[in-house]
């Protein structure tokens, strides 16, 4: 499979799209990414690891793009570096509530982002969003509040931070705006170039931060930390790919398949077991992205 030219996606294998079994791919990708951090994360202050995650991507995306005989600074620096910008603070929040929530409740959380995505992409994009789907965004944030269950709703302030689930939410929006940035992109810039804007943004961006609380990663962190650059090198690429073959809310709203990976990791590895609200909000989240999805497909 080419992810690195120009080809057209080579055609649809078992009736599904190109985009979407990119986007299948990108998921489980960010999965394994999503595990080191939370592995890495458990010693090791969470900014170190968006630097050094930066830095290792940042050789990939490069040698990628020198491999493909691509033009610097491509044809949009502008655009490329505010996606980058956001694509940064996106993966900042993300990271610390991955090292401060449970595995599988930073996902969803996360994964708010195509209703974020949704809103954005009519705002800007002038894609199209009919009316009912604004009950469909209320009810993915009311899921949200089922997963965290704040104080007022009668959960234990204890069992989850509130300025950790909004640190997580800015994260979404953050993500959010760096798809719709992605969008924007398409057909002007090729997908490495547009991932090769991230890590070069992030790595001068954290680098402040790390010089202030430097923590010398073990022989096995660093093991962990290859691997979260490798993964997430690969989930860019797939996750660029898919977006530029699909409508932003179709293509991101494949993403929750994350969701399960996480489930999956957490439960072997940190024996973190969702409860049955978190199960009900996540299920909530699911549905209403899925309806959002489809309604704006149908409107397309």
């Amino acid at each position: 499979m080419n992810i690195e030219g120009t080809d057209p996606a080579p055609a649809p294998t078992a009736g599904i799209a190109p985009g979407i079994r990119y986007m299948v791919l990108g998921a489980f990708w960010f999965s394994v990414m999503s595990l080191g951090v939370k592995v890495a994360g458990q010693r090791l202050p969470s900014i170190e690891i968006v630097f050094v995650r930066g830095v290792i991507t940042l050789a990939l995306s490069y040698w990628l793009v020198r491999r493909a005989r691509l033009e610097l600074p491509g044809r949009r620096p502008g655009m490329l570096i505010v996606r980058g910008l956001f694509g940064s603070l996106a993966l900042t929040c993300f990271y610390f509530s991955l090292v401060h929530l449970p595995l599988a409740d930073a996902t969803v959380i996360q994964y708010t982002n195509p209703i974020f995505t949704a809103v954005l992409a009519a705002w800007v994009l002038g894609e199209r969003m009919p009316a009912r789907a604004v009950v469909f965004v209320a009810t993915s944030l009311a899921g949200v509040l089922l997963v965290a269950r704040p104080s007022f709703l009668g959960g234990s302030s204890a069992t989850i931070d509130p300025v950790h689930v909004a640190i997580a939410l800015l994260g979404a929006l953050s993500s959010a705006s760096a798809y719709v940035m992605v969008r924007r992109l398409r057909g002007i810039d090729h997908p490495l170039v547009i991932v090769l804007y991230f890590p070069l943004v992030t790595v001068p961006m954290t680098l402040p931060f790390v010089i202030a609380g430097w923590t010398w990663p073990s022989p096995w962190e660093w093991v962990v930390l290859l691997g979260i650059g490798a993964s997430t090198q690969a989930g860019q690429v797939y996750m660029t790919r898919g977006l530029q073959l699909e409508t932003a809310g179709r293509a991101t709203s494949i993403g929750y398949l994350q969701i399960v990976f996480a489930a999956i990791w957490g439960l072997m590895v940190f024996g973190e077991m969702p409860d049955a609200w978190s199960f009900l909000g996540a299920g909530v989240i699911i549905v209403s992205t899925v309806m959002l999805a489809r309604t704006r497909e149908q409107a397309a």
